[in-house]
């Protein structure tokens, strides 16, 4: 019985993970057209908060996700009043809502990882980050193709799923203009099957 509540439990867990997943604001693209699990898709123009971190990949994502969402629930001097999607949480800072996806980009032993801001703010509204590290800027309208795929997002799956994506590109004779970014939609305790990952890669309209 106890393996049973346990499992209630987790089961619980994950699908109130993807809830979450899905109640937060998410980056608007328009999808210019899809072949399987890959998509073409144009970005609107967005800001992000990032920083620039040093390891392995889950090392610095776990890094990174830590000093971003630091700024995001509080870690900044509020330059005006913002309003909020939610939660909506009363304190001397304010705090942003969450968004999704987390965007990883690397080179290297270098990564920059980064969360898109709500919509409604501009740079001029955003609060300013406590920690210098932490950069805010806005990022123009691209294209790029994405291919999503459900589970754990392993070095080796990750490999897969960039191949397959180039190999994509390739066959449509696409040009690059970026190194792959890896984005993920889920809180660590969502069940391998209801997690939404993404490789993407810019290329040109």
């Amino acid at each position: 019985m106890g393996w049973i509540i346990l499992g209630i439990v987790m089961v619980g867990a994950a699908i109130g993970g993807t809830v979450v997943s899905s109640q937060v604001e998410h980056a608007k693209y328009d999808v210019v057209s899809s072949a399987g699990n890959i998509e073409i898709r144009d970005y609107a123009p967005h800001i992000v908060a990032e920083v620039t971190v040093s390891g392995a990949r889950q090392v610095a994502i776990n890094q990174g996700f830590r000093l971003i969402a630091d700024y995001i629930f509080g870690g900044n001097t509020a330059s005006s009043k913002v309003a909020m999607t939610a939660p909506v949480i009363q304190q001397p800072s304010e705090k942003i809502a969450m968004t999704a996806p987390v965007v990883q980009q690397g080179s290297g032993n270098e990564w920059n990882v980064r969360f898109i801001m709500p919509a409604n703010y501009t740079l001029a509204t955003l609060p300013k980050p406590n920690n210098t590290d932490v950069t805010l800027y806005e990022v123009a309208s691209k294209r790029f193709a994405a291919i999503r795929f459900s589970g754990m997002a392993g070095e080796e799956t990750l490999r897969e799923k960039t191949q397959a994506l180039h190999a994509f590109i390739a066959d449509k004779k696409l040009k690059i203009l970026s190194t792959p970014t890896l984005a993920f939609y889920n809180p660590p305790w969502t069940l391998p099957f209801l997690r939404r990952n993404e490789v993407l890669i810019e290329i040109e309209k």
